[in-house]
């Protein structure tokens, strides 16, 4: 079965040519595409994607409420990656709070971007762990701790601690489990397990958790190339 595959950018240009590269591929069907954030969520209800290219910055509707809009309804497993120039770009961690899965940043080799869109579709680590360092470190404010996020942390065991930590410092499941000593499995399981127990709903939002509560600072871990 092909992935489902709606692009988003108010850029033609930019928009075909990543659809483009994307239909060449065997396993991967562009459905939809979309200008502005209203037809985003129009082309979501109606077409049902897998996966959503969505552009941030846009008329009409921006592609941070349009994430929002389309995460909170949906009624089906849809990923969110979001398309940035890796310009000062505020809007990326709210990003995260909204639902994305994800970043790609908008100079994605034609492999890569391939390649991410299968990843996040196999449910796979957050994408980019470099990107991802770098944008919560450059985004993310020291935000005032709320008492009600800090108390969620309770709810985790020392070891799933350690995950959400490793998790938010960009690192892959392999990465844990080489740095833990355990499978790839058990910290799939960890994952799992933090997600239910913290109410979230994907990869993402627990690093946005991270931050939130206080458990890891931005601008502390190794930020990578």
């Amino acid at each position: 079965m092909s992935i489902r595959v709606a692009v988003v950018d108010d850029q033609a240009l930019v928009r075909g040519g990543f659809a483009a590269v994307l239909d060449l591929q065997d396993d991967i069907e562009v459905v939809a595409e979309a200008g502005d954030g209203a037809a985003a969520v129009e082309i979501a209800r109606a077409h049902r994607p897998d996966v959503i290219l969505m552009d941030i910055r846009m008329p009409e509707m921006d592609g941070l409420t349009a994430t929002r809009a389309i995460v909170d309804s949906a009624d089906w497993p849809v990923k969110v990656l979001i398309l940035t120039t890796f310009d000062p770009d505020e809007y990326v961690y709210e990003a995260l709070r909204a639902g994305a899965s994800g970043f790609v940043l908008k100079d994605i080799s034609p492999e890569d971007l391939v390649a991410a869109v299968r990843t996040l579709t196999d449910g796979g680590a957050l994408l980019a762990p470099s990107v991802t360092r770098r944008l919560i470190s450059r985004f993310a404010t020291p935000p005032t701790l709320d008492p009600a996020v800090v108390a969620r942390i309770d709810r985790l065991t020392a070891r799933e601690r350690e995950v959400l930590i490793a998790l938010a410092s960009g690192l892959s499941n392999i990465e844990i489990a080489e740095g833990l000593f355990v499978g790839a499995a058990t910290v799939k399981s960890h994952v799992s397990s933090i997600l239910t127990k913290l109410g979230l709903t994907n990869r993402a939002q627990a690093v946005a958790f991270a931050y939130e509560s206080g458990m890891i600072k931005p601008g502390g871990s190794d930020l990578g190339s």
